[in-house]
């Protein structure tokens, strides 16, 4: 058995905290050949996560906000920003389920966010056509300022 205590998410955000990603994810499935993925992913502000999708239908994926306030941007196939949702304790919306298919990002809007995510295995990176072409990769200068153009949604 695992718990999840407010020790744990404070570790972990102070784990993101430190991290070059300013991110800390905390696996409670055994291998990331399990077939239910589920996790804490921890998120600091200034954390970028590309725009993507997952291709395979049984690839949908559920985030439960557990700590801090989480924007989330779903896109079109050409990068417009079609919604946005705020998972905040304040407005009362705490989690989302996004279908296979929809592009989308998650962006920090302050210290110690966490969220649980839980999502059908087995690990496979991203594919080409998962990754949003539009959108800037995590190594290019460009993502600061995209980054920050996403936060001003929220």
């Amino acid at each position: 058995m695992k718990l999840v205590t407010r020790d744990l998410l404070a570790r972990l955000s102070e784990e993101a905290r430190s991290s070059l990603r300013l991110r800390k994810n905390h696996n409670l499935h055994p291998s990331n050949e399990s077939h239910c993925h589920r996790l804490l992913n921890a998120i600091e502000p200034g954390s970028y996560i590309r725009p993507h999708r997952h291709l395979d239908p049984e690839k949908g994926e559920a985030m439960v906000l557990m700590s801090g306030r989480l924007g989330i941007v779903l896109f079109s196939e050409e990068g417009e920003i079609r919604e946005t949702v705020l998972l905040s304790r304040e407005n009362g919306v705490l989690a989302i389920d996004i279908p296979s298919g929809t592009y989308h990002a998650a962006v920090s809007l302050e210290p110690g966010t966490v969220f649980f995510e839980a999502k059908a295995g087995p690990y496979l990176p991203l594919s080409e056509d998962e990754a949003a072409a539009w959108a800037p990769a995590e190594e290019d200068d460009a993502r600061s300022a995209y980054l920050e153009g996403l936060r001003r949604c929220f």
